[in-house]
């Protein structure tokens, strides 16, 4: 049986491009007001660190107002695309470096902002890896946190990360914005800013960029017929699959 760890690495090393060219990943409010944040708070000698990078989209918003930014993921095919883009955009200030979230390779308070997006609902650990994220920002530094917010209403958040998981097994959960404020201040970050958008997700491209089996795919599908008038609702389900959650950011201030 293999680790949760292996599971991520299956999942997602064999997907580099496609998560590169995700409309859902490539663009966004989040990207725009991420780099808004950062322009305002940190000098353009400030470094950075992207948790998770997956495909890079964070890194490559905020290299062009920043000095140096460190995109780091556990994903040897995901630091692959994002090195190659970023030379392909010119973005010279962009390094890589492998590693899991929740053993940062890095010296104590070395960055400016620690940042993650779309990658801390695979994390397991996740306590310890803001624990490590502001073990490696100074003080008064950043954190920046992108991620999908799970729903505060239980019916709709259970149905949701059960079609996350059999969508991906490498899935843990989605957390609300309680939920996050409780983690921030846990590990040491005081919140200023929380932010939400509509995320549509279209059924056969959220599927398909995982290359979810077809058994799950016909058990999703029979769950979201299935589900009382409440969840489709919420995650507002359309009758080819399609539907709508949240995308949350969380803008916080190291204590």
């Amino acid at each position: 049986m293999s680790s949760h760890q292996q599971t991520v690495h299956d999942q997602f090393d064999p997907q580099a491009t496609a998560y590169l060219h995700s409309a859902v990943h490539a663009h966004g409010p989040d990207l725009q007001r991420a780099r808004q944040l950062v322009e305002a708070a940190l000098p353009r000698t400030g470094h950075a660190l992207d948790v998770g990078c997956g495909a890079g989209h964070l890194s490559f918003a905020l290299a062009p107002v920043l000095e140096r930014v460190v995109a780091l993921d556990a994903s040897e095919s995901m630091l692959a695309t994002v090195q190659s883009a970023a030379i392909e955009r010119g973005l010279a200030t962009i390094g890589t470096r492998r590693a899991a979230a929740e053993a940062l390779p890095f010296a104590d308070a070395g960055f400016d902002l620690v940042a993650s997006r779309y990658s801390a609902h695979h994390w397991t650990r996740l306590d310890a890896a803001l624990a490590q994220m502001r073990r490696v920002v100074r003080p008064g530094g950043h954190a920046l946190i992108i991620d999908l917010e799970a729903p505060e209403d239980a019916l709709a958040d259970t149905h949701l990360q059960a079609m996350e998981l059999l969508r991906d097994r490498s899935h843990v959960r989605n957390r609300s914005h309680r939920e996050w404020q409780a983690l921030l201040a846990a590990a040491g970050f005081e919140l200023i800013e929380h932010m939400r958008w509509p995320t549509r997700l279209e059924f056969a491209d959220w599927v398909g960029r995982m290359r979810t089996p077809a058994q799950n795919v016909s058990m999703i599908r029979r769950m979201q017929t299935e589900a009382p008038a409440e969840v489709r609702d919420a995650l507002a389900i359309e009758a080819d699959g399609s539907f709508t959650v949240h995308t949350g950011l969380w803008w916080a201030r190291a204590a």
